[in-house]
């Protein structure tokens, strides 16, 4: 679907459910906005999904061409069968459900993904995957917009023609994948502690790419952070 030859892309809301004493402390649905931003910086029509009836999802993902699933809280360990081995509560299980039910829809209806930072590993987990329900050393205290964290892509992968070899990216996760699922391969690691952090499908009926970083703090920074929105608009 196009609008005026524009590809339609879906991103996936989060909520707050307290808003501050700024905006009257009221619930909002929200997009962070570099998500927005990038996409229409590559040419695309971003859309917000906001959380909801998993029941409307197969209606939402044949609203666009392709789904951006963003980052947030931590994905709850019931979902990969696992229960909470941490101290942590930061968990909105109606936005897994959520969201889990808009990567079924979508692989089912054949639009492409990519998931950024937990949206990376709830594609995971929906595919069969599980996480590292805690990760240390992976939440920098730098500027978001300041890559402090090394990767090595691999030879064969998407990322690799975008960054090259080797690439600094910012780091702000809790998580990670730890199994991954069969239709994905890793795209690139942590040379420190070999935690995956990219994940490209190599399934003919999956259209997934996903990254552990956060490209949308970095768009306007950096131009290959511009360029994997580009890739994913244009592309996946």
């Amino acid at each position: 679907m196009k609008i005026l030859g524009q590809i339609i892309i879906g991103v996936a809301a989060n909520e707050r459910r307290d808003s501050g004493e700024g905006m009257g402390h009221m619930p909002i649905s929200y997009n962070p906005s570099g998500y927005i931003k990038a996409v229409q910086a590559v040419g695309g029509l971003p859309i917000m999904i906001p959380i909801g009836d998993p029941n409307t999802t197969k209606k939402y993902i044949s609203m666009i061409d392709k789904l951006i699933l963003a980052g947030g809280q931590n994905v709850a360990p019931e979902f990969y069968g696992e229960v909470n081995l941490t101290k942590s509560k930061d968990y909105n299980r109606e936005r897994d459900a959520f969201e889990l039910s808009l990567v079924n829809e979508a692989i089912r209806q054949g639009k492409p993904i990519f998931g950024v930072c937990r949206g990376m590993q709830l594609v995971n987990v929906a595919i069969g995957g599980t996480l590292m329900q805690k990760v240390e050393n992976h939440w920098q205290s730098a500027p978001y917009t300041q890559p402090t964290h090394s990767i090595k892509n691999k030879k064969d992968s998407v990322l690799s023609k975008i960054y090259g070899r080797k690439s600094t990216v910012n780091s702000f996760h809790q998580q990670a994948i730890k199994q991954i699922a069969s239709p994905l391969k890793i795209s690139a690691l942590s040379p420190e502690d070999e935690v995956i952090e990219a994940v490209e499908s190599i399934d003919s009926t999956l259209k997934f790419l996903g990254v552990q970083w956060h490209p949308d703090f970095m768009y306007a920074a950096r131009k290959e952070d511009l360029n994997i929105f580009r890739y994913a608009v244009h592309q996946l």
